[in-house]
C-alpha cells in the first residue's frame, strides 16, 4: 500500500490555489533549478550534502534516523520535496521500508518521480502548496522540510500547517536561513530583486559573473583577521578566509574548490533567485514551534541556518 492509500488519498487535482506573485516566481524557480541535474548530481556534490545533512539533523550519527523511523512501516511526508535530492540522500534505502510521499509546488515532482525510478525506490509524489496539502490531519509520521518553509509567503504559517499533519510524537525535521550580517542581508535582497525581472535562464547566467569571482576570492587562500567584533555591521572577530569572510559579511559567493562553476552556480542560484527566501533568528523558530506545539528535540544552529527536530505533543 502506498502513502497516498494509506493516507485515503487515491487521486488528486493539481491545486488551483491562488498564490502570491512572489509564490508563483519562487514555483517557477525550483521547476528549473531541479531540472538541471548535471548541477547538483556529481559525486563531490552529493556526499558533501549528504554529510552534511546528517551532521545537522543527527548529529553525524545515522543510526538515529534508523532509530526515528523504528516500529513498524511508517508514512514520511517530503514537504516541498523538489527532485527528491536530499529525500534520497537522507534516507537512502530505509525508503524501501517505509511509505514516502513527496510534495512539492513545483513541476520539480516529475524529476523526482524519475529520479525515484532510477535509484531503485518506490514513491508518491504530489504537486500541492504546502499550506494547503489535501493531507488528513494527525496521520503522518515524519515530516522532512529541508530547506523549504522560508521559501512560502511564511515560514511561520508553514510549520503550523506542517505540524498538524503530525500524529502525536510524529518528528518535524526541518532547515531553515539564518540572518545574515547586515551588509550581506542588503546585497543579497539587492541582488535578488535586481534578477528578478529575468527569464530564469538569464538570471542563471548573470550569476556566473559573481560565481566567478567567488573563485578567484577562493584561490587567493588569503587569511583575514578581524580584531575585534563590529556589532553594529553584524560581523565577528577572529580569522577567516578572505572567501568566506566575503562569503558571510559582504555577498554570498559561494566556492568549493572540487565544485564545478556550474555546480557552484546551482547553489548562487537557490539563493538569489527565489523571491520567497526569509532569514529568521532562533528566538523566531522557538517561538513558532511552541505555538504549533512542537517540542524541539535537537536545535542546531550555524551562521547559514537553524536545522531543527521536533516532537509533536
Amino acid at each position: 500500500m502506498s502513502a497516498l492509500q494509506r493516507l485515503g488519498i487515491e487521486q488528486v487535482a493539481k491545486s488551483q490555489a491562488v498564490y502570491s506573485a512572489a509564490q508563483v516566481q519562487t514555483k517557477e524557480t525550483f521547476g528549473f533549478k531541479w531540472s538541471k541535474r548535471d548541477t547538483y548530481e556529481s559525486e563531490e556534490v552529493t556526499s558533501n550534502m549528504q554529510r552534511w545533512l546528517f551532521e545537522r539533523y543527527c548529529g553525524g550519527d545515522h543510526a538515529r534516523l534508523s532509530q526515528w523511523l523504528g516500529g513498524g512501516r511508517k508514512i514520511i511526508l517530503d514537504a516541498g520535496c523538489g527532485s527528491g535530492y536530499s529525500a534520497i540522500l537522507f534516507f537512502g534505502d530505509l525508503l524501501k521500508e517505509h511509505d514516502y510521499l513527496g510534495v512539492d509546488i513545483s513541476n520539480a515532482i516529475e524529476v523526482g518521480r524519475t529520479r525515484f525510478r532510477e535509484a531503485g525506490y518506490s514513491g508518491d509524489f504530489l504537486q500541492s502548496d504546502l499550506l494547503d496539502m489535501p493531507i488528513p490531519d494527525g496521520t503522518v509520521d515524519m515530516i522532512f522540510s529541508e530547506g523549504v518553509l522560508h521559501h512560502t509567503d511564511s515560514t511561520e504559517r508553514a510549520i503550523g500547517s506542517l505540524a498538524v499533519k503530525l500524529k502525536p510524537g510524529g518528528r518535524l525535521l526541518f532547515y531553515v536561513y539564518a540572518k545574515k550580517a547586515v551588509i550581506r542581508e542588503f546585497t543579497d535582497d539587492f541582488i535578488r530583486q535586481e534578477l528578478s525581472h529575468l527569464a530564469d535562464e538569464d538570471a542563471w547566467k548573470a550569476l556566473e559573473p559573481l560565481t566567478r569571482l567567488g573563485i578567484e576570492l577562493g584561490r587567493l587562500q588569503v587569511d583575514l583577521d578581524v580584531p575585534e567584533d563590529i556589532p553594529y555591521l553584524g560581523i565577528k572577530a577572529g580569522k577567516l578566509d578572505l572567501q568566506r569572510f566575503f562569503y558571510w559579511n559582504i555577498c554570498k559567493a559561494f566556492y568549493r574548490e572540487d565544485f564545478t562553476l556550474g555546480e557552484m552556480n546551482h547553489i548562487n542560484f537557490d539563493w538569489f533567485r527565489p523571491l520567497n527566501c526569509h532569514r529568521h533568528t532562533e528566538g523566531e523558530i522557538r517561538l513558532w514551534c511552541t505555538d504549533a506545539s512542537l517540542s524541539i528535540e535537537r536545535l542546531d544552529v550555524s551562521e547559514s541556518g537553524l536545522t531543527v527536530v521536533a516532537l509533536k505533543r
